[in-house]
């Protein structure tokens, strides 16, 4: 058989695992991204204002605070007549992201449609505002809307080249497994043969000679 050959079967023979697993999980991302429902997403944004002007650290500390209380059920359940979900629906439909330097909150609102997400970021928006400005005698800082949410013109979700991606990376994950598998469980390599140690010689047999007659008296 010719070297090039041989060489292609034995990569084939080692490699075909992966081959076949990165096709098939690419194939089943793009199935996924085919079938299921799209998801719209909108966000409202809150500021923190200090009520002393000078605290923008205290702003920035109190964003941060109600940014992690957006999807708590004491803010949600404000919201959740408006919207029409029940507070732990609601929870999973909305989210609330702050950055380090700036005492802005978004909130996030997804949903089947475009004026649902809107609706629920500025239903939630609205219950955190009044939820913290309910203390604000005593945070020292007020919650002030930024900007309303805009309706988006196309789903956030699902996205083909992103869950075909995905698959791929799974179908590398699960052949490299197969073969990592298939290398611990292949036959273990025959041990070379000892050479046979010769056996010692027997000794030779000395032949007993015939008596000779005894002479005669």
């Amino acid at each position: 058989m010719p070297e090039p050959r041989r060489s292609v079967r034995a990569l084939a023979r080692r490699w075909w695992p992966l081959a076949v697993a990165v096709p098939l999980g690419a194939a089943a991302g793009a199935g996924y991204a085919a079938v299921s429902h799209p998801s719209y997403a909108a966000s409202s944004y809150v500021v923190v204002v200090p009520n002393n002007p000078g605290e923008s650290s205290t702003a920035v500390n109190f964003a941060q605070a109600y940014g992690r209380l957006a999807g708590q059920p004491q803010v949600l359940i404000g919201a959740a007549a408006e919207t029409g979900h029940s507070v732990t629906t609601l929870a999973g439909l909305v989210r609330g992201t702050t950055s380090p330097d700036a005492p802005v909150i978004e909130i996030t609102g997804t949903g089947a449609r475009g004026e649902d997400a809107v609706r629920n970021a500025d239903a939630v928006a609205k219950s955190l505002i009044a939820f913290g400005n309910g203390s604000g005698k005593e945070t020292g800082v007020r919650l002030v809307p930024l900007a309303a949410a805009a309706e988006p013109d196309a789903p956030s979700s699902p996205s083909a080249s992103l869950d075909t991606a995905v698959g791929a990376a799974a179908g590398v994950l699960l052949g490299a497994l197969a073969m990592l598998t298939r290398r611990k469980g292949g036959p273990a390599a025959p041990e070379a043969a000892l050479p046979a140690q010769a056996e010692p010689a027997a000794a030779p047999v000395a032949k007993a000679e015939p008596a000779e007659p005894a002479a005669a008296r």
